[in-house]
């Protein structure tokens, strides 16, 4: 509780510690992760400090390590996560870290070069057996056939006269042609084409035929679909130019007999080299399968152990050395309540390192302004960050994060007043919250995902939250619920039987049941979901609401400055600003809330009130402090009271007289008393010097630095304080009427979505077809109902919220100049992500 209401009491440490113990120690200290150890070196470059060398092996392994973890994705080998965590390995076992990691990569590189190269030599075996086969087949269908003679005049490319073309061997006619078979890419193959037809112009024939299953690429490992093709040409003129174009094109050409015989025995031949390749490539792939899984078992826990090493290696350059490099010397920063733990955690550092030279932990004595450190929890933290995005407390100041924690959800819950999708909020955070150690092992990524799961705890109070408010409203899904039945009168001859086929009824306050007489036990009479005046009364409702939230929040907030003043022992802020900031507050807008009761309580509708009391003779509370403000007073209507009580306006300039004291006294005193404490102080220590030289008989040229005091400075910054407090004040009051407005919005938006479309849904039929479409408009209305008023609503309601407790809350005690506690710890190594 102490440490979430203001932030730990710190202390800045000096400590010694022997070469041959010092990786121990830091180690231990990382396991308990409560120590922030100072830069001692911030002008020496990275590459000259001591422990360079060990920092970039582990690099090194890293990058193994991370090679290793990239082909088991390729090959989707599991990796064995057992929660476990190795201590930091000693500085002698990193050379066999790095012998083991080398042999790994150096082994799989290996495979994977031969696998490589199997794999080349697959694909031209493959592709040579679809030529040899494709050929075979073309020129058995050229038998059937008489061949043709070379037309140049009107080929084209793709001409159905390339289909009857024999090289000379094969077929009876005249014309000696001769051809080139090979491979290209689907996607070239038109190119190719184009290619030939106008360097050949035309003299050449091109058959082709797809293979029908796709071809692996032995280097990306894409699936490949691929074209052979056959070109006929004549004179070897044009046999150079089609092997020239083939080779521009990234076209392979494959050897083909020009015999039948002879293509048979080499697709008999190129068969059998296929099918032992193929018994080599598959012991390969299983030998890099088995590789992979046995490291697959360690990999984690050697990416924690090198992380660590690496994390410790950091903070050691972080030391200095002494002049005989014998002791390393380092400042840290330790919260002052864990002393005892970071020295037992030395003791067994030094224990585990063998050395009899004990460490040595010193306070020291600082001015540096120390880190701000919160103790968290799981439920904390979420409101923590929430705080700290702002900015981080300054040291020992008020902790916002632990009002936030119940002022955070109830805000957000009154504008998203609704108890169905409060509930529907709970449900998914409830989830979060119950399954919390298995999503975490899962290791789900997403930035979205990040967000809701750090915020499961406040999601969880935002939904059981706006269940309470949404039943006050008695707003579920835009519809009420009628437990405790209507204790309104409809009039004389209104009945429940005759309502039903009213589509809207007026409610009069007037009229009450006279046997039950009583308002409705909790939240609003469901009467008001078919009352035409019924946006007019909860706007009027939730207007006053806003508002006497808005400044009980603020005066809180104001309160809450006087801890902090009592803390540093400011008396001079207590007084020239807490005083008058409580009075002016409460003079302006405490008495504004005041006379909101007073009306609630003295004013009303029925025989029991007076004319001068009822509710034609109301007066409007804004008209009223309006009129104070100017002190104006407005006419009474006739029968009623020109004020709501006896001396109303006697206190009313009494409190805008004291209000309007307040803003001097907050900004003219605390200048002038700081300058004249400030010269008081500078006359002391003159006198002091004066004193000094005079025993030791000489003058000193050698003076201290005086603490600079701009009066200007002074002055200008506690009037922008006073200006922004009383401005703000006043903007800040009216900034809560998003309460209101967020509220109705969210209550319009739902009723507009059941109105539109699940209104419709129940007015269907109810045969198969009219379920069906129920079916149907459910779906879209659900969907509506998630998407629209439960993520876009929340996500609007959730920013406002945040925003009345960043500037209308915040601004009133909390400064956030600070810097957060950073320790060497090594629980973001365990949880996966690397230190820093």
């Amino acid at each position: 509780m102490g440490s979430i209401f203001r932030s730990e009491s710190m202390t800045l440490c000096q400590l010694f510690l022997s070469s041959e113990g010092s990786y121990n120690c830091v180690s231990e200290i990382g396991e308990i992760g409560l120590v922030q150890f100072r830069d001692l070196n911030p002008d020496v470059n990275a590459f000259q400090r001591k422990f360079v060398h060990e920092v970039r092996r582990c690099d090194e392994m890293e990058r193994q390590l991370r090679y290793l973890e990239k082909e088991m994705q390729k090959d989707s080998v599991p990796i064995l996560d057992t929660g476990e965590n190795p201590e930091a390995p000693q500085p002698r076992e990193m050379v066999d870290l790095e012998a083991t990691f080398e042999k790994l990569e150096n082994e799989l590189r290996e495979v994977n070069a031969n696998a490589e190269t199997l794999k080349k030599n697959a694909l031209e075996l493959t592709e040579l057996k679809h030529v040899l086969n494709i050929t075979q087949h073309f020129f058995k269908e050229q038998e059937a056939h008489s061949p043709i003679h070379l037309d140049q005049q009107d080929s084209e490319p793709n001409s159905s006269i390339t289909q009857n073309l024999l090289p000379a061997e094969e077929g009876k006619g005249s014309v000696q042609l001769g051809f080139v078979a090979g491979v290209a890419t689907r996607e070239r193959m038109p190119m190719f084409e184009r290619m030939l037809w106008r360097v050949c112009r035309g003299n050449v024939f091109v058959r082709q035929a797809e293979i029908l299953e796709p071809l692996e690429d032995p280097v990306t490992g894409d699936q490949v679909h691929k074209i052979v093709f056959l070109i006929f040409f004549q004179g070897e003129q044009l046999k150079n130019k089609v092997k020239k174009i083939c080779d521009g094109c990234r076209a392979t050409t494959y050897p083909c007999p020009e015999t039948s015989k002879e293509r048979k025995d080499m697709g008999q031949g190129v068969r059998g080299r296929l099918d032992d390749l193929n018994i080599v490539l598959n012991q390969t792939t299983a030998h890099r399968h088995r590789v992979l899984a046995a490291a697959a078992k360690h990999l984690r826990t050697w990416f924690i152990k090198v992380r660590k090493i690496k994390a410790i290696y950091h903070t050691l350059n972080m030391f200095n050395l002494d002049v005989t490099n014998k002791c390393l010397i380092a400042e840290c920063w330790i919260p002052y309540a864990d002393l005892g733990r970071i020295q037992e955690a030395l003791r067994k550092g030094t224990d585990k390192s063998g050395t009899s030279v004990q460490p040595i932990l010193n306070r020291m004595e600082t001015s540096v302004k120390p880190p701000t450190f919160h103790r968290t929890n799981k439920f904390t933290r979420g409101f923590q960050t929430l705080v700290d995005n702002y900015g981080v407390a300054s040291y020992r100041e008020v902790n916002p994060a632990l009002y936030t924690t119940t002022t955070f959800p109830f805000l957000f819950a009154v504008m998203f007043g609704d108890a169905g999708h409060g509930f529907i909020m709970l449900l998914f955070a409830g989830w979060m919250v119950l399954r919390e150690k298995a999503l975490i092992a899962s290791k789900m990524s997403g930035e979205i995902w990040n967000i809701f799961f750090g915020g499961r705890y406040i999601l969880l109070l935002m939904g059981l939250f706006s269940i309470y408010t949404g039943t006050i409203y008695n707003d579920i899904f835009s519809k009420s619920f009628n437990i405790f039945g209507s204790n309104w009168h409809m009039g004389h001859n209104a009945t429940v039987k005759n309502l039903s086929f009213t589509e809207a009824l007026t409610l009069d306050p007037y009229y009450r049941d006279e046997y039950i007489g009583d308002p409705y036990p909790f939240g609003f009479d469901p009467i008001w979901q078919v009352s035409i005046n019924k946006i007019a009364f909860q706007n009027s409702y939730k207007m006053k609401i806003s508002i006497i939230i808005g400044v009980v929040h603020m005066l809180f907030g104001v309160i809450l400055s006087v801890v902090n003043q009592a803390f540093f022992m400011n008396t001079l802020s207590f007084v020239f600003e807490f005083i008058p900031q409580m009075i002016f507050m409460l003079g302006l807008f405490g008495y504004l809330c005041i006379m909101v009761f007073h009306k609630w309580i003295h004013y009303g509708s029925g025989p029991e009130f007076s004319v001068a009391y009822g509710s034609s003779c109301a007066p409007s509370v804004l008209i009223t402090f309006i009129d104070m403000v100017l002190l104006k007073s407005e006419e009474p209507l006739p029968g009623c009271n020109q004020w709501m009580y006896d001396g109303q306006y006697t206190v009313q300039v009494v409190l805008l007289i004291l209000c309007v004291i307040c803003v001097p006294i907050m900004l003219i005193p605390k200048p002038f008393v700081l300058r004249s404490r400030h010269n008081a102080k500078m006359r002391a220590q003159s006198h002091l010097a004066t004193i000094h030289e005079e025993e030791m008989g000489e003058t000193s040229d050698a003076h201290e630095e005086e603490e600079e005091f701009e009066f200007s400075e002074v002055f200008i910054e506690q009037a922008i304080h006073t200006i922004e407090y009383v401005l703000g004040t006043v903007s800040h009051t009216a900034s809560y009427l998003r309460l209101w407005a967020l509220s109705l919005a969210h209550a319009q938006l739902s009723e507009v979505v059941w109105n539109m479309v699940m209104k419709i849904g129940l007015s269907q039929s109810s045969n198969v077809v009219g379920s069906i479409m129920l079916f149907l408009i459910f779906a879209a209305w659900a969907c509506l109902t998630v998407s629209i008023l439960i993520l876009m609503e929340g996500l609007s309601a959730f920013l406002h919220t945040l925003r009345l407790h960043w500037v209308e809350f915040q601004s009133k005690f909390y400064k956030g100049e600070g810097y957060a506690f950073a320790p060497l710890t090594f629980k973001h190594i365990i949880s996966g992500e690397e230190e820093e």
